[in-house]
């Protein structure tokens, strides 16, 4: 009775949560969508396919028209560009997932230490953070690229390297808010030692912030994989939205009228970032109730 009692007060809470913003509302929905037609794929791309890879050339007729046994049409390799956008999307989609994390996990740490303990820690890790913040990332990414060969965790790994400042910046500004409050105070005056006052009081309440740095490092990584694979760099053996957009540039699908060789991966990588922008924007107009006045959303 009292399980049941406290899955219904859950479920209400994260209805009211749902509820509270528009923007948040359609990001999620857009955002379970797009994962969905990612988990699917194996399935979708098994009936599609017939038990072959994506990759794999001249399995259909090249530049065939999009119709019903080829929704996307196919490439110049005779490959089913459903198929492949499928594949392509749950590989940027990893791709931008594992390195968000990895990217918020460090961030967030350097954060936490930077703006709890101040003074020369805060000194130090702040002016390295700044340093990532200025230094032309997307420039020495090309250089690894093109000189260290990359797999998935290689490059998952590069791309959080160079995206973890931004949520480390919005976590340290949040933290050196939070622990002036009276309950961390209070804390410190109950005997609670720094690491349990920073992980069990400071962080729980940062969640919302968290979240919203995980989001941007996520469209960080997606954008940098993109313009790394446009460049005809990183792993060619995983198919990515970023590599289909370089695919179709390269064979010259617009000069050929090919269209939905470039707008299927395009469109996809659009959505994405939509459906994370607003939900975003929501978690903002939720904590930030000022925000409602000026979207009106």
């Amino acid at each position: 009775m009292m399980n049941t009692l406290k899955l219904k007060k859950g479920l209400k809470s994260a209805a009211s949560f749902f509820a509270r913003s528009t923007a948040f509302r359609v990001g999620i929905i857009m955002l379970s969508l797009i994962l969905l037609l990612a988990l699917l794929e194996p399935v979708i791309n098994g009936y599609i396919l017939k038990g072959k890879g994506p990759l794999k050339t001249g399995v259909f007729d090249k530049y065939l028209p999009p119709s019903l046994e080829h929704p996307l049409g196919t490439d110049h390799y005779g490959r089913d560009v459903l198929a492949l956008l499928l594949a392509s999307l749950k590989y940027s989609l990893l791709i931008g997932a594992f390195a968000g994390l990895i990217a918020t996990l460090i961030g967030t740490t350097i954060a936490s230490l930077s703006g709890y303990f101040g003074g020369k820690v805060d000194l130090i890790l702040n002016s390295v953070t700044n340093g990532m913040l200025v230094i032309p990332s997307f420039p020495i990414l090309i250089a690894i690229a093109a000189y260290i060969r990359l797999d998935l965790i290689t490059m998952c790994l590069v791309l959080a390297i160079f995206s973890w400042a931004w949520s480390a910046r919005l976590v340290r500004a949040q933290i050196l808010s939070m622990k002036e409050r009276p309950y961390i105070e209070l804390a410190k005056v109950s005997g609670f030692h720094s690491f349990e006052i920073m992980f069990l009081e400071i962080l729980p309440n940062m969640a919302p912030f968290i979240i919203m740095g995980l989001i941007n490092s996520i469209m960080g990584a997606m954008f940098a994989e993109t313009g790394l694979r446009v460049l005809g760099l990183g792993p060619g053996e995983i198919p990515s939205l970023g590599l289909m957009i370089s695919w179709a540039l390269t064979f010259g699908a617009i000069s050929i009228g090919r269209y939905n060789l470039l707008v299927a991966p395009a469109g996809a990588l659009v959505l994405v970032f939509i459906s994370l922008n607003l939900i975003n924007i929501g978690l903002e107009e939720i904590f930030n109730p000022r925000l409602k006045k000026i979207t009106g959303l």
